[in-house]
């Protein structure tokens, strides 16, 4: 996934919302703040979870949903932000990053040399193949987006994304009425560096956590199919391993800004037999631990 174009500047003030200590907008970070390595959770309570295990945290701070540390893990320096639940958080968090780090705040400008971070996800998940068994850890090598947020930029994707694309939709036998998929990929380089032995596939990320992802409480499905088939799906030579409500918004907008991403996550249920954790905690603990040793 990559930008046709991009805006140079000036961004107007209502563009780029600064706030009156200097700080971006929702984050409320510093622009000098952000650390080259950016570990995103959903849960601002994790960002804790996970700067308590570094050598030293330099600073904390917290707007909304959006929880920000910044510390250092060994040599490794880390900023770790919270950015709730959904690609419309995720909007928010990767272009306010991206800001802190490739536009001058005071000319509001696009800054003449470009600052690439790796943004890492450590997530929770379902998976969706019957030999994945619960607890395991899933690193996502590409993703389907169900939201149409990046649909908002000028974006186009690569041939193989546009294949997993294509034949996600045979197969499925999309229906009109929902948000035409995209796909995004992670970056090699990362998956080299942190996936491991982890289950790899593609994730399917979902607009929404009940009937977007079949779930059935008191309102009926338009969908009433939308599971049936996906632990089925041949995409490109891939399958699709999990489900889950953030992974593709990051692939997108990480690739169109021109970022490093990954998404790695604990799978805490498997949506094929129906089951969950019993312990969620645990497995996210072996996640951040599994990531964390990796990094360094």
């Amino acid at each position: 996934m990559k930008a046709r174009n991009t805006h140079q500047g000036p961004y107007g003030s209502a563009e780029l919302i600064v706030n009156t200590d200097g700080s971006i907008y929702h984050l409320n970070i510093q622009p000098d703040e952000v650390r080259p390595t950016v570990l995103l959770v959903g849960d601002p309570d994790r960002v804790e979870v996970i700067s308590s295990r570094c050598d030293q945290v330099f600073s904390k701070q917290q707007t909304r949903e959006f929880a920000v540390h910044h510390a250092r893990l060994g040599q490794r320096e880390l900023s770790i932000v919270s950015t709730g639940i959904g690609v419309d958080n995720i909007d928010i968090v990767l272009n306010e990053l991206d800001a802190c780090v490739n536009i001058d705040f005071t000319s509001r400008k696009q800054k003449e040399t470009f600052s690439r971070l790796n943004i890492i996800r450590l997530g929770t998940s379902g998976a969706v193949q019957p030999d994945i068994p619960l607890g395991s850890l899933c690193a996502s090598l590409g993703a389907i987006g169900m939201d149409g947020v990046p649909f908002h930029y000028d974006m186009e994707m690569s041939a193989k994304e546009r294949q997993i694309q294509a034949d996600f939709v045979q197969q499925m036998e999309w229906n009109s009425p929902l948000p035409s998929p995209y796909v995004a990929m992670a970056d090699e380089n990362l998956v080299n560096e942190i996936a491991g032995d982890m289950f790899q596939g593609i994730t399917l990320t979902a607009n929404g956590f009940y009937g977007p992802q079949g779930r059935n409480l008191r309102l009926s499905r338009s969908q009433p199919k939308l599971l049936d088939g996906l632990k089925d799906l041949h995409l490109a030579g891939y399958r699709l391993t999990n489900l889950e409500m953030e992974c593709a918004g990051i692939y997108a907008l990480g690739g169109m800004l021109g970022h490093r991403v990954l998404t790695c996550c604990a799978l805490l249920a498997n949506r094929y037999d129906n089951s969950f954790v019993d312990n969620p905690q645990v497995h996210v603990s072996a996640l951040i631990d599994a990531v964390l040793s990796r990094l360094t």
